[in-house]
């Protein structure tokens, strides 16, 4: 007989089934697996490691003599690697600001599921997490990474903020206040504006410009400009300040000039960050489609190009979702769950893809233990467990797939009646 934890799972999926899903038994499959990860992710406290975190490392950090190329190698060295040497290197699993966004997002979306009161806790848990987290000394409320991170282009110490966690964050909080009516998670979205707008760099191209990546350095990539406009435009919409509107299209109008014409972009203008990947265009068009909502339309055509795109480039006729428009490896967790978001978002012409999505990234990914893997290379799967990159996403993911799914049912429902 099954124990009292299964048959309570049990009888969950049937009710999920019933209530949520009329794709039959497939999306309640796709809800059995996100309740494994949500068992794993709580059992960990929401507590983990990440692929970059190197630097966390007493011993790598002093090792490193504060040289760029040697704080590059330990951290790409440590990312590769199929094996979790962490432990051994005094790395600690800790909380990740963005990951902890990324979790609100999704337990944000279960509770207008389900309006379960234990979603409710978690909600306000993670909440307070983000306000202790916070990056200190700015004009508004923002957040970085819990870890020294050095890329070609920059080095940002522990906690310097950036316009991308940030701008999820406040995605995440501005869905919570929606979908739960927590004030306290619009008050703190609103406060991000004041960080974007004032402490950020720009450059200035006519009337539009781009935002940098943080505070400290004057990087310009694609994804970081769209989404710290997205969410200013999303803002507008609670504060009625003009100057939000303004600065938002400015911003979007930037990055539309720099998409070419096949509906891709680069992840940046120089000549050193030229490639393109699924997950960064996923963010690009994750972002122009807020704009969409809101009923700025200028950049619809651009908009289908770009979706054209991201489907024929990066998707595989079985769901897989690359990670470069020109070769398949290494197949990555983080753009397969992108991939489940955008198309879970854009409606019900898509949600069959986004179902395909799903269930080829749980058999491809999802271990036993209920967590979802990292990558698969040509020769190897790296299994190690990662709370940001690949938890938290895939958490959000499924959530964003679900509660789309129930949407579009309900609309079709309310028509037919």
């Amino acid at each position: 007989m099954p124990s009292y934890k299964s048959r309570s799972k049990i009888t969950n999926l049937l009710k999920f089934k019933k209530d949520v899903s009329a794709s039959t038994y497939l999306s309640a499959a796709i809800y059995a697996s996100l309740m494994n990860l949500r068992d794993y992710v709580e059992r960990q406290d929401f507590k983990g490691y990440d692929p970059y975190d190197a630097l966390n490392s007493p011993l790598l950090r002093g090792l490193c003599l504060n040289k760029k190329n040697t704080r590059m190698a330990f951290i790409q060295s440590l990312k590769r690697l199929p094996f979790n040497l962490r432990p051994l290197l005094g790395i600690k699993r800790g909380y990740n600001p963005k990951g902890i966004g990324l979790f609100l997002w999704g337990y944000t979306k279960l509770f207008a599921l389900e309006k379960k009161p234990e979603y409710l806790e978690k909600i306000n848990f993670l909440i307070e997490l983000l306000e202790e987290s916070k990056s200190a000394g700015y004009s508004g409320y923002c957040w970085g990474y819990n870890f020294d991170w050095q890329s070609r282009s920059f080095y940002l110490p522990k906690y310097t903020p950036t316009v991308v966690n940030s701008s999820f964050i406040g995605h995440a909080l501005i869905d919570t206040y929606k979908y739960t009516n927590i004030n306290r998670a619009l008050e703190i979205a609103v406060s991000i504006k004041n960080f974007i707008l004032n402490d950020l760099n720009r450059r200035k191209e006519n009337i539009f410009f781009c935002f940098s990546y943080s505070p400290i350095d004057e990087v310009y990539v694609h994804n970081a400009n769209l989404l710290g406009a997205s969410l200013l435009i999303r803002l507008f919409k609670y504060t009625g300040e003009n100057l939000l509107k303004d600065t938002a299209l400015s911003s979007l109008g930037y990055s539309m000039k720099y998409q070419r014409p096949d509906g891709s972009w680069p992840y940046a203008e120089t000549e050193y960050q030229n490639w393109i990947d699924s997950f960064h265009t996923g963010f690009n068009l994750q972002s122009i489609l807020y704009f969409l909502e809101a009923g700025f339309e200028e950049y619809r055509d651009a908009f289908e190009r770009g979706v054209k795109f991201y489907q024929e480039k990066f998707l595989l006729d079985d769901g897989t979702s690359k990670y470069y428009h020109d070769k398949l490896y290494p197949v990555d967790i983080h753009s397969a769950v992108q991939a489940l978001v955008f198309f879970s978002r854009c409606g019900r012409n898509y949600l069959n893809l986004a179902e395909k999505i799903a269930n080829r990234t749980i058999e491809n990914f999802q271990g036993k233990e209920g967590y979802f893997y990292f990558q698969k290379n040509r020769l190897f799967t790296n299994k190690i467990s990662y709370m940001r990159w690949s938890q938290a996403w895939t958490f959000h993911a499924i959530t964003e797939y679900l509660f789309s799914t129930r949407k579009v049912n309900q609309d079709v429902n309310t028509r037919r009646a």
